[in-house]
């Protein structure tokens, strides 16, 4: 059976996916790409559905007469003032899609349990004082300094971030790829993170594909959009100068909350070499050494111009640092969908309430065995028989 379909989408699917028309007719089963593409010839039905899942383009817009207008299905902020950040790519929409999948089982999990909304979400607004509700935030999670101060490396205390903001009842999801497809590296130049406020069900997603230094700051900017009771897709890092006021209030917030200004006062030591200063306050607060940029141009030791050059120069180092290994996929997968969902879902499953193929489904695998050996990373001795 062949199927029409018009060759511009052909193309647009192509460019949507970041492919060439000649790299994926080098690929046996897309030899005749460029004949569909100048409509030659038509694909067959098969040949078609192949084509889609190789450009990660969903089947049915193959049956339109022009290729559609895609935007995220969130407010994104990414922008500057109203310049177009351009088309989405197929990797950014699937994982926003998968996340709201996720936040809308979780939202109804919670009234089946008969939790109440979450009093701190959308309990600020743009009119808060940045660093009282930076301390509102602290407090509530339980954000110590000292504690902090004395973990042996930064990356453990975003670990220990993480777990508070999702033990507080904000569900954290930490991935660098779609789902659990490895071939589906998610961009940091696109997005950083993003954050669905909900009053039952607020979640964050951060780009794992980012530097661990930049994912501490992410994650203090998507729990003040949660604060604010605002969805956003952001891309916005320690020294960027958003435009819009929405970001500005959440940076500033994100700022103070990692490290407070009159902290870092009394911790800064005058006459030190920059890279030592640095190196040190990184290691007090544990926070990136680019977070200690900004905050020691916000308390006046470093001018615009020798911030910019300091963080340049430090975002080289950085991103030549070797990158680690993704580690074992049963202590990754729920810092990937969240401790949080990740336990409510194994529960809900295997009490019955959720079917076992819309829990794999929502996890992002098809096995059983795997299901189970999640269950056992989270607490759960499951030895059950899965007909």
């Amino acid at each position: 059976m062949r199927v029409d379909v018009k060759p511009e989408l052909f193309l647009w699917a192509c460019e949507r996916a970041g492919r060439s028309i000649d790299s994926l007719a080098q690929q046996q089963s897309f030899r005749k790409l460029p004949v569909w593409v100048s409509g030659e010839e038509r694909p067959t039905f098969k040949q078609l559905e192949k084509f889609a899942q190789a450009t990660y383009t969903p089947f049915g817009y193959f049956f339109l007469p022009k290729p559609p207008e895609e935007s995220v299905p969130i407010p994104d902020l990414r922008t500057v003032g109203n310049q177009y950040m351009g088309h989405p790519s197929p990797d950014l929409l699937d994982i926003m899609y998968i996340c709201q999948q996720r936040q809308e089982w979780y939202r109804d999990f919670a009234r089946s349990m008969g939790e109440k909304p979450l009093p701190f979400v959308g309990s600020e607004s743009l009119e808060s004082d940045a660093a009282e509700v930076a301390r509102n935030i602290r407090q509530a999670l339980g954000f110590n300094l000292e504690e902090r101060r004395g973990m042996p490396t930064w990356t453990e205390a975003l670990r220990r971030f993480i777990q508070q903001a999702d033990s507080f009842g904000i569900m954290v999801m930490v991935s660098g790829i779609v789902g659990s497809n490895t071939r589906r590296p998610l961009d940091p130049q696109e997005f950083r993170g993003f954050a669905l406020a909900d009053p039952l069900a607020p979640l964050v997603f951060i780009n794992g594909k980012d530097t661990k230094a930049a994912q501490m700051f992410t994650l203090a900017h998507e729990l003040a959009h949660i604060w604010l009771g605002e969805t956003a897709l952001s891309d916005v890092g320690p020294v960027t100068m958003p435009s819009n006021k929405v970001e500005v209030w959440c940076n500033q917030v994100a700022a103070e909350l990692l490290v407070p200004l009159s902290a870092l006062r009394e911790a800064y030591e005058n006459g030190m070499p920059l890279r030592e200063e640095l190196d040190r306050l990184a290691r007090r607060f544990k926070v990136s050494t680019l977070v200690i940029l900004r905050r020691l141009h916000d308390a006046g030791k470093l001018t615009r111009d020798e911030l910019w050059q300091a963080y340049n120069e430090e975002l080289d180092r950085l991103r030549a640092m070797p990158k680690g290994s993704g580690g074992d996929f049963y202590l990754t997968l729920p810092a990937r969908v969240s401790r949080r969902f990740a336990r409510a879902l194994v529960v809900s499953t295997l009490e019955g309430q959720t079917l076992h193929r819309d829990a794999f489904r929502l996890l992002g695998f098809h096995k059983h065995a795997t299901f189970r050996e999640l269950g056992r990373e989270l607490g759960y001795q499951l030895e059950v028989v899965v007909f």
